[in-house]
């Protein structure tokens, strides 16, 4: 009877040890499946922007849509022209706050939107001039200043592309600073843009893109200042009739998305990511260059006038802007960025 039960529960335990192994079993095959099904769903991204599908920068965003997807770990889709909102710096909230999207922003509504005055130096009136200078940014010890800032906000700085020079699009012709003077432009509703404004003597109306054309339409607005593709392609022409040639900014799209999506990627995802997003950056910056003169060649021939100014008499009227630092810019930053850009 004694040895019985001696078996008996010899028996027994080797049983629970038996189930044991299988439950642990199971439990590894669960665990490796997870992991499986985490390393082979695609990332879900949206490349979101206001400029209207025929521009540089949403061809370039639909290439790198393109690139992504066909190498089946991405779901990437392109909204253009406003689509989820017109508002840029309503499309950065969104991306911060963790919706999975890619805005190009700029870098002067950047330094705005997260208080990093010193970032206004980029599209600051006349200080860059050169777009090659674009292209050693990302390998300089300021930008990886300003990224890292950022990146404390929950916002990574993935690339800068050029996207052209700005200038002003009115319904009277401007040859000179004095035209400008009381007239409502829409500009950036920033403090670049308010900055300009102040010393060039208009009105800054700080309004959505969507809502320029309607704006000088109904008379409520007398231009913009922007760049050609984005005039050209929203038919600006059309109801502002001047084109008056400073450049005083050279316009750069800054691409940026949440940090906690960057960091939920694979580590061999997010790098294929970035480097995708930063060789189309490169690209599409050296064809928006190319591109500008054949819109200002066709905005002429639907009837544009388009008036070369004396630019000297613009930066002239600019450089109290700098004397008087109006964008808060730390000692020295000019001359610290033209160094490490090798300038």
């Amino acid at each position: 009877m004694r040895m019985t039960k001696m078996l008996f529960s010899a028996s027994l335990a080797a049983l629970i040890a038996a189930a044991g192994m299988f439950v642990g079993c199971q439990k590894k095959q669960a665990g490796d499946a997870a992991a499986r099904g985490a390393q082979s769903a695609k990332i879900v991204v949206t490349f979101a922007g206001t400029e209207a599908p025929s521009t540089g920068q949403s061809r370039m965003m639909q290439e790198v849509a393109d690139t992504l997807n066909a190498t089946g770990r991405f779901q990437v889709e392109v909204q253009v022209n406003g689509a989820l909102s017109g508002d840029t710096d309503n499309l950065v909230t969104q991306a911060k706050s963790g919706v999975p999207l890619v805005v190009p922003s700029d870098p002067g509504r950047l330094a705005s939107q997260f208080q990093i005055s010193d970032l206004n130096i980029l599209m600051a009136p006349y200080v860059l001039t050169d777009i090659n200078a674009l292209d050693k940014l990302p390998d300089t010890a300021i930008f990886k200043e300003w990224q890292a800032q950022l990146e404390q906000q929950g916002i990574t700085f993935v690339a800068d592309m050029y996207n052209g020079f700005r200038s002003f699009y009115t319904v009277r012709p401007v040859t000179k600073v004095a035209d400008l003077g009381g007239l409502r432009i829409r500009g950036f509703g920033n403090n670049i843009g308010n900055a300009l404004a102040k010393y060039l003597g208009f009105a800054n109306i700080g309004i959505s893109w969507g809502e320029v054309l309607p704006g000088i339409q109904q008379g409520t607005l007398d231009g913009c200042e922007v760049q050609a593709a984005t005039a050209f392609g929203s038919a600006i022409y059309e109801v502002a009739k001047n084109l008056a040639l400073t450049k005083h900014y050279m316009l750069q799209s800054s691409f940026v998305c949440s940090t906690n999506l960057l960091n939920s990627m694979p580590a061999a995802d997010r790098q294929v990511f970035i480097d995708t997003i930063q060789a189309s950056a490169k690209k599409y910056g050296a064809i928006i260059a190319s591109e500008e003169n054949d819109y200002y060649n066709q905005m002429k021939d639907k009837g544009m006038t388009i008036t070369e100014v004396n630019i000297q008499e613009f930066e002239n009227a600019l450089a109290p802007l700098y004397t008087n630092n109006d964008l808060g810019f730390s000692p020295g930053l000019k001359d610290r960025l033209f160094s490490e850009l090798g300038l």
